[in-house]
């Protein structure tokens, strides 16, 4: 199908980039950009019938290691503003997907693509949702005590603390330099690729296990964009063991959610998120 003819148009954003000679990177800065979209043989079923590009990220303002902590997450939503501006403003889309597993800019991102009315989707969000569709009660497995903290934030903040049975830390954080440890995240991904252990994914395991049994989760989401390759490998792991829990992840929630709000003709709420000159106003809001 010619790209022309696709009904879904949509600009891919990272969440950052990374100077091409960091030591510290976890996907190729570089390339076309089924190389660059980090596990792109997983999603690439859902992208069939999307005329797509993908946009690498500003330049990450912190410095040249990932985003985990909360100050490093605000620089970065300041960063991407721009570019989901400029996307939007060019008329060439008709949906925002922010890939990064912690959301920066969303909200924000959000009210500017209403202003295009053009809807804009995340990958925590939407896990979020399409959660709290399959259960009563998920829990988010995570990378790192600084990221956990980012995830308790946006489930506050997307208001699912009710549906959030816990967030369980794996301990394998970015690579950064305040972090010397040898568990690397792109060395366990390639172990479990060949068919090796992976002490990543063991570890997750357990914590998937603990989660369903101790904190009463019926589904579980994955907090990192990093440790979105587990997916498959984990979801393999819970079925061999007989429990028929779902297991989610970002990327293909925020691209399908972004299809759903594109075949329903909207984008978001004008109350949730107003022009900033309004025919008419409520009076009071309730939290």
């Amino acid at each position: 199908m010619p790209p022309e003819e696709k009904r879904f148009r949509f600009f891919l954003l990272q969440a950052f980039s990374l100077p091409p000679a960091s030591k510290y990177l976890v996907r190729p800065m570089g390339g076309p950009k089924e190389k660059t979209l980090m596990n792109f043989p997983d999603v690439a079923h859902l992208l069939e019938d999307v005329d797509w590009e993908l946009h690498p990220g500003a330049l990450a303002p912190h410095g040249d290691w990932p985003v985990e902590t909360r100050e490093e997450f605000c620089l970065a939503a300041a960063s991407r503003l721009p570019i989901v501006r400029e996307a939007c403003a060019s008329g060439k889309y008709n949906g925002i997907i922010l890939l990064g597993g912690g959301d920066p800019g969303f909200m924000e991102s959000r009210e500017i693509g209403r202003r295009h009315r053009i809807p804009v989707t995340a990958c925590a969000n939407a896990q979020m949702h399409a959660a709290a569709m399959l259960g009563n009660r998920f829990s988010i497995l995570d990378i790192s005590e600084v990221h956990n903290m980012r995830m308790r934030d946006l489930v506050v903040q997307y208001e699912f603390s009710a549906r959030c049975a816990s967030i369980r830390n794996i301990h394998f954080p970015m690579p950064r330099p305040s972090y010397t440890g040898e568990r690397s995240i792109v060395g366990e991904r390639e172990k479990a690729q060949r068919g090796e252990t992976s002490d990543m994914l063991e570890t997750s395991v357990r914590e998937a296990l603990s989660a369903v049994e101790d904190d009463g989760a019926e589904a579980i989401i994955l907090g990192c964009s990093a440790a979105y390759w587990l997916q498959p490998f984990l979801q393999k792991r819970l079925e061999s063991m007989g429990w028929e829990i779902p297991l989610l992840e970002g990327y293909r929630c925020a691209i399908e959610q972004a299809k759903m709000l594109v075949r329903l003709g909207v984008d978001a709420s004008g109350l949730a998120f107003p022009d900033d000159h309004l025919r008419r106003w409520r009076r009071k809001k309730t939290v």
